[in-house]
């Protein structure tokens, strides 16, 4: 029997004495949308720092892929394999959109200093190979056309998409939304509801993604997870 793609066992964080991620345990299998769910304050952005590197739980473990990567740095785990997106989008604003989907290729694709400084031909073959690589990713999420545009100009909805093109050009195995639908427009957030479901099948990806909707999270997700208080 395959493992799972994520297991989490008793997996908590305490601030001050107070837990803020409590005896978290759930397993999360290869290929499936899931849908955690709960109230404000509930400890879903939490759980995700958790398993990203921004926090070190102090109980518990996780394992990506069978591999535990409890207290393992932010870049480490992204180079395991797990990737994010945050409740405020963060792009690199100033930049095209073409180049944001480039920098997260760059677990895959890389050069030497000295290539760069002085423009050697593997400068030009490894760029040639990301730009390839970067335009098919916009292909599939409709912004091909949109590649040249600076990112800040993209409607917000746009936005969205690039973020999680962005994320996943680090070939991660599993994909961390936050709340992807925040801070949207009743029709857009219709519209990215249903497109969210299609693409992460059509791209074959495990993900989970964060709402407080629980409407929401019987549209979208396979299977619900639901926090209360941590746990």
């Amino acid at each position: 029997m395959a493992a799972p793609m994520l297991e989490t066992k008793n997996l908590g964080i305490s601030f001050g004495g107070l837990k803020a991620v409590d005896e978290l345990t759930m397993t999360i299998n290869k290929g499936q949308l899931y849908g955690l769910i709960g109230p404000n304050g509930a400890g879903k952005t939490t759980a995700f720092n958790l398993l990203t590197g921004v926090y070190k739980p102090t109980e518990g473990n996780f394992f990506l892929d069978g591999e535990k990567l409890t207290g393992h740095s932010t870049i480490e785990i992204n180079k395991k394999g797990i990737a994010r997106t945050f409740q405020n989008i963060r792009l690199f604003k100033q930049l095209s959109v073409l180049d944001n989907v480039k920098l997260g290729l760059h677990n895959d694709y890389k050069y030497s200093l000295a290539d760069g400084i002085f423009r050697l031909p593997s400068y030009f073959k490894t760029e040639k190979r990301m730009n390839e690589k970067a335009e098919e990713l916009l292909e599939v999420f409709g912004l091909a056309g949109e590649k040249d545009y600076i990112s800040a100009n993209l409607p917000y909805g746009k936005q969205r998409k690039l973020e999680i093109a962005r994320a996943l050009a680090t070939s991660p195995k599993l994909l961390l939304l936050d709340e992807p639908f925040a801070a949207i427009d009743a029709k857009v957030r219709h519209e990215l509801r249903s497109w969210l479901k299609e693409m992460i099948h059509k791209v074959g990806i495990t993900s989970i993604f964060v709402t407080h909707d629980q409407d929401e999270a019987v549209e979208v997700a396979d299977q619900i997870i639901v926090t209360n208080r941590g746990r």
